[in-house]
């Protein structure tokens, strides 16, 4: 591409690096903890702006993750919790018996189950799953085979996992199966909400939404919004709630390397 672009062979001159406009699909304002302007809201990775420079690397943004996920959150979120402005709450309180018992259920549903397989082969079938029909590029055919998988794989993991240890101590296998869990439903979800959006945007490329160049192809007349999905229950339909997006000082373009 670079050859292309430019008429210069990378294997023979050196590529020129300059400061360009890179990653233009998002980047939201954090503070050092990676708290957004909206108490609460913390913005990990790509999608706050914090590292992001002119010129960026692929590297750049895998340790921007990394550095993210396990080294800041897990103080910021804590520190915040520790510290927010939350209305106490008593032992009795319904709320926090009702949470309790979720939790309770939850863990002796893991434990009791005492299956064949283990957590992690779960975890790599999924982390296969999403990237060969969810990845870089999806089509309507990939996601459709990837959520009946991804369905099949969660009913197999509820009947067939095998977590060690027990629940009354510091169970790390207990932990990752949790973590599991929740994987297969966020992967259901970015899988349904892949197949909603037909076109191709930023980071989301539909083979079926492409220029004759092999662009994205964008339909803003029917995706300009922001899509948040409500889960409605175990084995239920989310449902979408659209915020249009609305641009009072830039004008949409379709994006060309040309």
């Amino acid at each position: 591409m670079y050859h292309r672009i430019t008429g210069e062979n990378p294997y023979e001159v050196p590529m020129r690096i300059y400061p360009a406009v890179h990653y233009v699909m998002g980047g939201l304002w954090v503070d050092y903890d990676l708290q957004a302007s909206i108490p609460g809201l913390f913005v990990t990775g790509e999608a706050n702006f914090s590292d992001h420079g002119a010129n960026r690397l692929g590297a750049s943004a895998l340790m921007q993750g990394l550095a993210d996920g396990y080294f800041v959150l897990p103080h910021t979120i804590r520190d915040y919790l520790a510290e927010g402005p939350f209305e106490k709450l008593d032992e009795s309180h319904p709320a926090v018996l009702e949470a309790k018992q979720s939790v309770e259920q939850r863990v002796g549903k893991l434990m009791s189950v005492n299956g064949n397989r283990s957590v992690d082969s779960y975890h790599r079938e999924l982390g296969n799953i999403m990237w060969e029909y969810c990845g870089m590029e999806r089509s309507a055919e990939g996601l459709r085979k990837a959520i009946d998988m991804i369905r099949e794989l969660r009913a197999d993991f509820w009947s067939n996992v095998k977590v060690l240890g027990s629940s009354d101590s510091l169970n790390q296998s207990l932990e990752k199966a949790g973590r599991v869990a929740d994987f297969l439903e966020l992967g259901e979800l970015m899988c349904i909400d892949a197949l909603n959006r037909r076109e191709s945007c930023g980071g989301h490329f539909r083979a079926e939404s492409q220029t004759e160049d092999g662009e994205a192809l964008r339909h803003d007349d029917e995706f300009a919004y922001v899509a948040a999905w409500e889960w409605t229950g175990e084995g239920e339909t989310p449902v979408l709630h659209k915020e249009d997006l609305v641009y009072t000082a830039i004008e949409m373009k379709q994006r060309s390397y040309k």
